[in-house]
């Protein structure tokens, strides 16, 4: 990777300057002391019933749990370990949908364009199996509306699935409004909430959510591990994924990852206390940052300027002669859409849903700002952009101006 700075940088800058966190996170330091504890010393199974090291691993396990449940308003018991968001949101969905089949409760099932592929890619295997997916159009802020999400349902609609924060551009659904349509007509209501958790406040009783899906790595703890919950609910049990020892109340089998586990956990725990702080912090930072491009000839915000997280600025560029922008950022981690798609060549689908030209989606750069962005990070990269562009109209402006 080519690091070198573009120019000078600011005193106490150093690079490469990270603004992907949408992509993920560093492991917190705390989480990791956490974990390296589960990984020597307290080596356990904690299915192993018989002696302590098992017993250890398993207090360790249910530790975790209820600091999850803690940071989304959950009982611990409704809190399945997987892999991480993939994996819980192919347990949610397939899970769900095939069990209300098997019930004949319907066949129908709602979601939205602009999803993430872990769902959207889960839906249309679920078509492939004989389900009917409606598939809504957010509107130019990349929103769903109630009315909207009325619409589309059916009587035999029996589930919808909806992304609580956006993650290439950071919008915020009205998850709550949702949530009440799909428990006055009994439909279960999933919610991929990887860039919602520790970002928002989030409360799964509140948005009558009955199924959520998270990711430790988004929440600066480790990656492979993630969680579903599964609202108390008699009449909903899942369709096991993956079959073995019947592991997690027989929703998902497979020894417990513990040193992941209790990664999680502290992550989620850590998030909580930091919450209010850190979104007022980086909210400013966010601002700083669009405050010091928004002028600039052809740059356009994309997505709800209003209702979104303060983590994420998705702006379009102009295109350089070069290339993209975001290929001029020397020293600057970036993304140019969502880490899932980054190998493709192709305009962000996402972005083109919410009726961006293909072009302005090809020169798109998600800035997603995270616990180690600083001011002058933040100052020397709004600086960069404007010199980039400036160069390209062969109208130098001094970094620092």
């Amino acid at each position: 990777m080519n690091t070198r700075p573009p120019c000078r940088p600011p005193a106490g800058v150093s690079f490469p300057i990270y603004l992907d966190y949408g992509a993920t996170t560093p492991v917190d330091p705390q989480v990791a002391r956490v974990m390296c504890d589960f990984l020597t010393d307290k080596f356990g199974n904690a299915a192993s019933s018989s002696h302590p090291f098992g017993w250890e691993a398993r207090r360790a396990v249910e530790k975790a749990r209820g600091q999850v449940a803690g940071l989304v308003g959950a009982q611990p018991a409704e809190i399945v370990w997987t892999s991480g968001a993939t994996e819980s949101n192919n347990l949610a969905l397939k899970g769900a949908a095939l069990t209300l089949r098997a019930q004949g409760r319907g066949k129908h099932l709602v979601t939205v364009a602009t999803e993430h592929k872990a769902v959207l890619d889960t839906m249309h295997t679920l078509e492939r199996a004989g389900f009917d997916v409606t598939f809504l159009q957010p509107g130019a802020d990349g929103l769903v509306t109630p009315e909207q999400f009325r619409e589309a349902l059916r009587p035999d609609t029996i589930l919808a699935s909806v992304m609580y924060v956006n993650n290439e551009i950071g919008v915020i659904q009205p998850i709550a409004e949702l949530g009440e349509i799909c428990a006055g007509r009994g439909i279960v209501f999933h919610v991929d909430a990887v860039q919602a958790a520790g970002k928002i406040a989030v409360d799964v009783k509140r948005l009558k959510v009955d199924l959520m899906s998270f990711s430790a790595h988004k929440v600066y703890g480790p990656k492979g591990i993630g969680a579903l919950y599964v609202r108390h609910n008699p009449d909903l049990r899942l369709q096991a994924q993956i079959d073995g020892g019947g592991h997690e109340n027989g929703m998902r089998s497979g020894t417990l990852a513990t040193h992941q586990i209790v990664g999680m956990g502290e992550a989620f725990e850590l998030a909580g206390r930091l919450l209010e702080e850190e979104g007022e912090r980086i909210r400013a930072l966010r601002e700083r940052l669009w405050n010091g491009i928004a002028g600039l000839p052809g740059v356009q915000l994309n997505g709800c300027a209003i209702n979104r997280v303060p983590h994420n600025l998705n702006v379009s560029f102009p295109p350089t002669r070069y290339g993209t922008l975001a290929s001029q950022l020397l020293g600057i981690a970036v993304s140019a859409g969502s880490a899932c798609n980054s190998a493709a060549s192709a305009p962000s689908f996402v972005l083109l849903a919410i009726g961006c030209t293909p072009d302005a989606a090809r020169n798109a750069v998600r800035f997603s700002l995270g616990r180690g962005t600083t001011q002058g990070e933040i100052d020397y990269v709004a600086a960069t952009v404007r010199q980039v562009l400036a160069l390209e109209a062969l109208e130098p402006v001094p970094v620092g101006r």
